[in-house]
């Protein structure tokens, strides 16, 4: 409930401040808002029951921020990268990692991250876990991933210039430089 309120803020809010490019086109977008997510993937295209529970989230966050943003003229893409076990290993931190717009999850919300152990294919690594007002994250909530894309449109639309989109999934190795 207190989700649907804040959205429903929030479109207004962005809805009022799209006012100003009333001059384009209706199917001309203001800004691409760009959600990437990345995890590990291992050789038998799995992934560990946290990292596939914030995918759930992820594609929830996706579907509400694009029908939210829409008619602010945000149009949303979502990029995935798998991280591959090599990668995973020398840095397990990175997995269940998300940006919006370039900027991490937790810039967005003022959060911190930590670490606790996981299960399955991470083999008890010790794996990010986010901490907000109190309250820590193993799987990411697909209402902060919202929270923070509202902050992210706001400062678009007032102006801000995030770094443009590839639009791409890619696989990350350790054997990139």
């Amino acid at each position: 409930m207190r989700l649907l309120f804040l959205s429903c803020v929030s479109v207004v809010f962005l809805v009022g401040c799209a006012g100003r490019f009333a001059g384009l086109p209706a199917d001309t977008p203001v800004h691409t808002l760009t959600l990437r997510w990345q995890r590990l993937v291992d050789a038998s295209d799995k992934t560990c029951p946290r990292c596939a529970s914030t995918e759930q989230e992820v594609q929830k966050a996706f579907a509400h921020l694009k029908t939210s943003l829409a008619p602010a003229g945000i149009q949303v893409a979502l990029e995935t990268q798998r991280l591959d076990e090599a990668a995973f290993f020398k840095a397990p931190l990175e997995s269940n990692r998300i940006w919006i717009d370039g900027r991490a999850l937790e810039d967005w919300l003022s959060a911190q991250t930590a670490s606790s152990s996981c299960t399955g294919c991470c083999a008890g690594a010790e794996c990010r876990t986010v901490c907000v007002g109190g309250a820590t994250y193993e799987a990411i909530p697909a209402a902060l991933i919202v929270r923070a894309g509202f902050l992210a449109a706001g400062e678009a639309l007032r102006g801000g210039s995030p770094p443009p989109s590839s639009g791409v999934s890619t696989t990350i190795s350790a054997e990139e430089p």
